[in-house]
């Protein structure tokens, strides 16, 4: 419970972070994306998200694929009534809410991640409506796919060899590590962001260096909430205080330590000068890397993975000029790449699972599966999602109303009293 509110504090933590670095007459708007998700995901979670991510056995619609959004809807078979009106729980039922709990932060962070892709053009309630729809057919069958295992299992060939004996067709079929959701979280948001921002298409006067960061102290704040939450995010996910939570919680500190410095160096070398930005967005893309595989990794093999993943991501960044699509805040070049080499590099340094320590690439070859399937489906079905909405109730604002500002238009608020008599 102490990890589901770090993690909790990671969505506000975005907030801050992509609020920093959009216009000053769009902040508002940017923020309330984040605040939406938290509002709308919760909400969905508690009535059939769980359900359709956590169900198994019976719960299956299609075995390994599709769970029973009815399953456990409203939480029912976690909690019962006796004697009117003393609430009991069953035997194992304060994990299972404990769980249900931790997990919802999952749900609502991944949908927060993706408003970045679209900053400065969006109207919020075709933001609400996509969100609620991609949560929906993407985010809960996906975190099934990654998440939902059950611990057991033969001890001889196949997935029972990996310690598990049910659950998605990535853990179950395959053996994916993802440990605290490189596919589930990062890549999908990613996808996802790809996908809106070719939707809504490129912001007016869509050039290099067209916007500055508003607030650099306000994305500087995001990034030490977020890193700070984090914690909880790894670590947590392991859901016991021990060895592995532990590693978990030093790679969290080490790698995306080291992976600023990559970034910094990087962008010192291509740019001339290292920025606070770049030490934010390089702290967040090692992050981002190490979360599927800070179980797996010695400390030593997450501080090359973070050196590694900073110049990458920091390399990635420049694609949306190169490519032609306005990806606002640069989901695709931390999160996506990000996830995208975080998961990987499992398959050659996982210990006791990777091509250096088996001589096989099996692992390899899984985690690529695993991480290829989850973009193509994020995708295709973000692209889906936001094309009809779109062109039925618009997601995008028009151009006069994009230069007037997002904040006014929308929301009917600016997020600063610039007009003294306002003081």
């Amino acid at each position: 419970m102490v990890a589901a509110a770090l993690v909790l504090l990671m969505t506000p933590g975005v907030a801050f972070f992509y609020g920093g670095m959009v216009r000053a007459k769009s902040v508002i708007n940017m923020m309330m994306m984040s605040f939406g998700a938290i509002a709308l995901v919760a909400v969905l979670w508690v009535i059939y998200g769980y359900s359709m991510s956590f169900s198994s056995g019976d719960g299956w619609l299609i075995p390994h694929v599709l769970a029973n959004p009815f399953h456990d809807f409203l939480l029912h078979n976690e909690i019962h009534f006796k004697g009117g009106t003393e609430l009991g729980l069953q035997s194992l039922d304060v994990h299972g809410l404990a769980f249900a709990g931790f997990q919802a932060t999952f749900a609502i962070i991944t949908v927060a991640l993706i408003s970045g892709a679209i900053a400065d053009r969006a109207k919020f309630g075709a933001w609400m409506v996509f969100s609620g729809i991609w949560v929906t057919v993407v985010y809960f069958p996906v975190a099934s796919w990654v998440f939902n295992f059950t611990v057991g299992g033969s001890a001889d060939g196949g997935w029972g060899q990996h310690g598990y004996s049910d659950g998605g067709w990535s853990v179950f079929g395959l053996g994916v590590n993802d440990f605290a959701g490189g596919t589930a979280v990062h890549i999908n948001a990613g996808a996802a962001g790809l996908a809106l921002a070719l939707v809504l298409g490129k912001r007016v006067g869509f050039a290099k260096g067209m916007a500055k960061p508003h607030n650099v102290p306000l994305t500087l704040l995001g990034a030490a909430l977020l890193w700070f939450g984090w914690f909880g995010f790894n670590a947590g996910s392991e859901g016991a205080v021990d060895g592995i939570s532990a590693l978990a919680w030093v790679n969290t500190l080490a790698a995306p330590a080291a992976a600023t410095i990559g970034w910094l160096i990087t962008e010192k070398i291509k740019d001339g000068k290292p920025t606070s930005i770049g030490a934010a967005s390089g702290a967040v893309a090692g992050l981002v890397a190490i979360t599927p595989a800070c179980n797996i990794l010695s400390p030593g093999w997450g501080i090359v993975l973070g050196l590694i993943v900073g110049a990458i991501c920091c390399l990635a960044i420049e694609l949306k000029w190169r490519l032609g699509f306005d990806d606002s805040l640069d989901v695709v070049g931390i999160h996506l790449v990000g996830g995208i080499v975080g998961t990987l590099y499992i398959g050659f340094f996982g210990n006791g699972i990777g091509l250096i320590d088996t001589g096989s690439f099996y692992q390899l070859g899984a985690q690529a599966i695993g991480a290829f399937a989850v973009a193509i489906y994020s995708f295709v079905l973000a692209y889906a999602i936001g094309w009809i909405i779109q062109k039925t109730m618009g997601f995008r604002i028009t151009s006069e109303d994009e230069s007037a500002g997002v904040d006014s238009v929308v929301h009917g608020e600016e997020s600063y009293a610039l007009d003294p008599a306002a003081v």
